[in-house]
């Protein structure tokens, strides 16, 4: 069974910063693309960075420059280092592998709260 589970969500002020940790179980993060996603209120859910092994990390315009996606192979756990965070960056943040969508459930998320 492929699961994720997201932490280090917290409410922080404008220009501060978080890093969120992703657990996988069930399945390789050397060997598959995953990614983070964020869904603020009211919006849908979006694409904010992907690694994997085989091409560069990737990520969403709103994002470059200020966040760092990493990954720990021997803990099998994905990171998401972010930086210069803004009020627009609040949103729940989850992690999940874009190649098993019909396979695996979104974890629970970690919500990320910036204040102005």
């Amino acid at each position: 069974q492929v699961q994720f589970v997201e932490s280090g969500g917290g409410l922080v002020q404008a220009g501060g910063s978080l890093k969120l940790s992703c657990v996988v179980s069930g399945i390789s993060v050397r060997l598959n693309a995953i990614g983070w996603y964020r869904q603020a209120p009211e919006k849908e859910r979006k694409l904010v960075a992907t690694i994997s092994s085989w091409e560069p990390t990737n990520y969403a315009d709103s994002v470059k420059g200020r966040f760092t996606i990493s990954r720990d192979n021997a803990k099998n756990t994905v990171y998401l280092q972010m930086n210069s965070l803004k009020p627009e960056d609040t949103a729940v943040y989850y992690c999940f592998a874009p190649g098993y969508a019909a396979k695996a459930s979104w974890g629970q998320g970690t919500q990320v709260t910036i204040s102005s």
